[in-house]
């Protein structure tokens, strides 16, 4: 992986990217880019083209129209120099189910030009207990750290996270989370799609909400789709029963009724609008007929 100052073009590049199924546009002239060492999250029901976009970018399918770069070059066409740039992480695998950990990774080892040490790698990604256990036996969360271990055993400057969480409990989700973490701080540049709003607002720098094949919206989760503009509610049990008020000045809002009922307020309550809220918003608004592909659609 190379040092981040060394290069400050965006990661990847996109402009103008269609896809095709037959007659119908499956991405419709999409524009966006990656920067070096983000956390990039893309979001979208399915169907949207989460899936066939990932694909173009990491090389695996065709586009039909517009300019991809990833590392500067076009995936589709770049040679084996470039793939030793890039790791996948795919939702499954369990190829290697009869192998134990250490063979697994020692294997994939030998592809790369250079290759992390394996028995450092096992253990950065916590599986040294288990470096000589069956890959059959792992569980899920053990698993899935395996096959971080084999996507990012050649150094990628470049990691895609297909749905890389799906099916944890929330105690190994958040582990997973800090190895992102660790692998972003240290340059890796990451494409995460996931259905788990809390895990790309946990973790993602940005995020892209396709629907319909076309982006809605890119943004920091914080402020995506207006969030950080919209009315909180604010409730409260009153004299008279229960009270809400709709204000986007919450802050302000709860002094005031604070000074003005002499003390606390009982049963307060303030909801502020959550990344799920925005990501229904936007969805149900976008929402288009769109084609489908082999998984995404």
């Amino acid at each position: 992986m190379r040092p981040l100052g060394e290069d400050s073009s965006p990661a990847i590049e996109v402009r103008g990217l269609r896809k095709l199924y037959g007659q119908t546009v499956a991405l419709h002239d999409i524009d966006f880019d990656v920067r070096r060492g983000e956390i990039f999250a893309v979001l979208g029901p399915n169907g949207a083209g989460k899936t066939t976009t990932v694909e173009i970018l990491e090389g695996f399918r065709p586009r039909d129209g517009g300019t991809v770069k990833v590392l500067g070059q076009d995936p589709f066409r770049a040679g084996e120099d470039w793939r030793a740039r890039i790791g996948v992480v795919l939702q499954t695998t369990g190829e290697f189910e009869d192998l134990n950990v250490g063979e697994v990774v020692r294997h994939f080892a030998r592809y790369y030009p250079d290759a992390q040490d394996p028995d450092a790698l096992i253990d950065r990604v916590g599986l040294t207990e288990k470096r000589a256990a069956r890959a059959s036996k792992l569980s899920g969360g053990q698993q899935r750290r395996l096959d971080v271990a084999l996507g990012i055993i050649g150094r990628p400057d470049v990691l895609f996270l297909d749905e890389p969480t799906t099916g944890f409990d929330p105690a190994s989700r958040r582990d997973f989370w800090q190895l992102i973490r660790d692998l972003a701080a240290g340059g890796t540049t990451i494409v995460l799609t996931t259905h788990y709003l809390e895990e790309a607002e946990q973790l993602a720098d940005r995020v892209a909400v396709i629907v319909g094949g076309r982006i809605v919206d890119i943004g920091v989760p914080q402020t995506l789709g207006g969030r950080d503009t919209e009315a909180t509610v604010v409730s409260w049990l009153g004299p008279d029963g229960p009270r809400t008020v709709h204000t986007t000045t919450p802050t302000k809002f709860a002094a005031d009724l604070h000074a003005s009922l002499g003390g606390e307020a009982p049963g307060l309550t303030v909801h502020r609008p959550s990344l799920e809220d925005v990501y229904l918003q936007m969805i149900g608004a976008a929402a288009t007929p769109t084609a489908v592909t082999t998984e995404d659609r």
